[in-house]
C-alpha cells in the first residue's frame, strides 16, 4: 500500500458475514484494512473499484480483485462464501 498517497481516502465497505439481520455495512480505515491483510484475515476479499487510469496512477492495494466495472455479475466476481468479509474501494473523493 505504500504507492497509495496520504489523500487518497479509503472508501471500503465490509459485509461481515451472518443471518441478513447480522449484515451491515461499514467503513474501514487504510491502517487497519492493512492490519486485516498483515494478520491474514481469513476469507478477507478486496475489491478495487477504480477506473483503470485511477489505477495507473494510484496503483492497487495487494491482492485486491479488479471488478470489471460498475456493472457486473456478483455471482461471478464476489466469492461464494457466506462467510467471507468483502472489502470495496475506489479513490472518489465524494
Amino acid at each position: 500500500m505504500a504507492r497509495i498517497r496520504p489523500w487518497f481516502f479509503l472508501f471500503a465497505f465490509a459485509l461481515l458475514a451472518g443471518t441478513a439481520a447480522a449484515e451491515e455495512f461499514k467503513i474501514i480505515r487504510v491502517d487497519d484494512l492493512a492490519k486485516l491483510i498483515d494478520s491474514k484475515t481469513p476469507n478477507l476479499e478486496i475489491y478495487d473499484a477504480n477506473p483503470a487510469s485511477t489505477r495507473e496512477r494510484e496503483g492497487i492495494i495487494p491482492g485486491a480483485k479488479l471488478l470489471p466495472g460498475l456493472a457486473f455479475d456478483p455471482e461471478k466476481v464476489l466469492p461464494a462464501a457466506h462467510d467471507a468479509k468483502l472489502v470495496f474501494y475506489c479513490a472518489n473523493t465524494h
